[in-house]
């Protein structure tokens, strides 16, 4: 025991005073951050916006990050701008096809007046024989596969007229004739409406194709510009507390906001 007092006591003088020194730099820095904070706020402000700022690394890992983003909405851009070409050429086409079925629907009514205005009047009279039967079953039948030559009555609706399901091929070719206009009539109005349907459906979808790449044009603008620059410290309240901060000039406490990753732009590309 007296070995180890006799090797630590001498040493215990020097180690006070040292501690003791450390304590009084502390107190005086202390003391100045008190009496005139000011005059260091610019020091550690300085410090703390070096520290803020990004690196080059990360700059440079951020600029490539921005040109890749930039080029894959810019190519999607492209494509939209394709689409949306293509939806409005199919709007176009169905609107014609719109345009086509109703004129044909037209020229449909136009028969049926025409030969119901015709049927009104006293039919002539024929010899009500096996032969007169026969030459009016030959008319309908000519008729009806002219008609469905036409694709003006479907498969199903010629086999009915051969088949005599529901049509009565003795009737007199004037009765005939009128009510097989009425079929075809028919068919052209739900041919018409279909085409008015799918008119419509092409119309919404060009239109949503152009929204699409209407934005996708400008975010690929959006995404070609440069990045906002934000800077910004933190507050020396953090550092020296409020009651430090009472002392200083009107306008200099609050210094600076929190710190923001930059901001990066989503914008889209025009199509026509």
């Amino acid at each position: 025991m007296q070995t180890v007092f006799s090797t630590v006591l001498p040493d215990v003088p020097q180690a006070a005073g040292i501690w003791l020194a450390l304590i009084a730099v502390a107190a005086i820095v202390v003391a100045a951050l008190v009496v005139r904070p000011g005059r260091f706020r610019p020091v550690f402000g300085d410090r703390i916006t070096e520290a803020a700022r990004p690196s080059s690394l990360e700059l440079a890992e951020e600029t490539r990050e921005r040109a890749r983003y930039a080029q894959e909405v810019e190519v999607a851009a492209t494509r939209a701008a394709a689409t949306a070409e293509r939806r409005r050429a199919e709007w176009l086409a169905a609107q014609e096809e719109v345009e086509e079925a109703w004129q044909a629907y037209e020229a449909a009514e136009e028969d049926v007046r025409r030969l119901a205005a015709a049927a009104a009047l006293p039919l002539p009279r024929t010899a009500r024989t096996p032969a007169e039967y026969a030459d009016r079953e030959r008319w309908l039948h000519r008729a009806a596969l002219d008609a469905q030559w036409r694709k003006e009555i479907t498969v199903q609706q010629l086999s009915d007229i051969l088949g005599h399901q529901g049509w009565d091929p003795r009737r007199h070719p004037v009765e005939q004739e009128l009510l097989l206009r009425r079929l075809v009539r028919d068919n052209l109005r739900a041919r018409q409406q279909a085409a008015r349907e799918r008119e419509q459906a092409a119309w919404q979808a060009a239109e949503l194709a152009a929204v699409a790449a209407r934005s996708l044009r400008d975010e690929a603008y959006a995404a070609t510009q440069p990045a906002p620059e934000t800077q910004s410290a933190l507050s020396i309240v953090d550092l020296v507390g409020p009651e430090a901060t009472r002392e200083l000039p009107a306008g200099q406490a609050d210094i600076t906001r929190e710190i923001a990753p930059p901001a990066r732009g989503r914008a889209a590309v025009p199509v026509y």
